[in-house]
């Protein structure tokens, strides 16, 4: 039995007093085509334009800066292939802190080279499990363990997302985010729900990382091998907090095909005239199917989350799903 989910709508409240001023507050607006396209309004959140490139610099912010007293001197690990490698290097460079990112091999060298250009030590590893169980064994050491998803402050931080949005847009009805362990819509839901109770917020999964619908089956967390393409979507579990809140704040978890978010991307680019990845234009993917069936007066708010993907990359996947 999962346990109560424990980041509040105060703890974002209070992250983003913190943060301010060290995150950039993204834009949000109405999309006409998205808009035209759905049948419904929809508002989009451009967290893609975020500093290094996603929402991960925020809840690093935030738990960088609740370092404790004993905490100020000693280095920082984390475990990512990711987003939330480069936003750690990003913030370890800007609060004067060491930074260990531990990566897995198969690691895109996008992602490498944009967190070895912040300065960050990396260490590349054979499996999450090694890379998990060697971070936890230098936070016994004293090093602050940066965890992804399962840090009540970077949850915290990363839920400022939300407030963001519904705060500029109140009007909004159901909101879309996507899902990877699932820390960033659990802080996005708390913050969202929190100033609107009857939002309805939709969380997102591609084919080959749907973790989070997995771990709902089950009744708790299980460990998969991702396989999608959506690689910032590849955690390999989620944890009892993420699926507490998933289970209290979430009205549905969607999985869409990994062609279809590709199909999506390029027409993010096209369109908006905004680089996404496949991990946030998925959100879109999941909107479309479920658009129909929402009320005439429905507002749809999508976040799309993030932009670090090389333009190489971008070319082979519409080649493959996109042509």
């Amino acid at each position: 039995m999962t346990s109560r989910f424990d980041v509040t709508l105060a703890d974002v409240e209070a992250a983003a007093s913190r943060i301010a001023g060290h995150v950039r507050r993204t834009p949000s607006w109405r999309s006409p085509a998205l808009s035209e396209r759905l049948g419904r309004e929809v508002v989009v959140k451009l967290e893609c334009l975020q500093l290094a490139g996603s929402f991960k610099v925020r809840g690093v912010a935030n738990r960088l800066m609740m370092r404790t007293p004993q905490e100020m001197g000693r280095g920082v690990v984390a475990v990512s292939g990711g987003n939330h490698a480069i936003a750690v290097a990003r913030g370890a460079a800007a609060f004067g802190v060491p930074a260990l990112v531990l990566m897995p091999r198969v690691t895109a060298r996008f992602n490498i080279d944009a967190t070895a250009a912040f300065g960050a030590t990396i260490e590349l590893v054979e499996s999450a499990a090694e890379a998990f169980a060697k971070a936890d064994a230098l936070s016994r050491e004293g090093w602050i363990n940066l965890h992804a998803f399962d840090d009540p402050a970077i949850i915290a931080g990363n839920g400022t997302v939300g407030l963001e949005f519904i705060d500029a847009h109140p009007e909004l009805t159901h909101l879309f985010a996507s899902i990877g362990g699932g820390g960033f819509i659990a802080g996005i839901a708390a913050a969202a729900k929190g100033r609107k109770p009857t939002l309805s917020v939709h969380g997102v999964e591609t084919e080959g990382a749907e973790t989070m619908t997995r771990a709902l089956a089950a009744g708790e967390p299980v460990t998969i091998s991702p396989t999608s393409i959506a690689r910032t979507l590849g955690a390999p579990f989620v944890t009892h907090r993420t699926l507490a809140a998933a289970t209290e704040l979430l009205s549905a978890v969607d999985v869409v095909p990994d062609a279809t978010a590709v199909v999506d991307m390029r027409w993010l680019l096209q369109a908006e005239k905004v680089l996404c990845e496949p991990a946030a234009a998925c959100t879109v993917s999941a909107a479309m199917r479920r658009a129909a069936a929402l009320p005439e007066d429905a507002v749809i708010g999508l976040v799309l989350c993030g932009s670090n993907i090389a333009l190489a990359d971008v070319e082979a996947l519409c080649a493959r799903f996109a042509a």
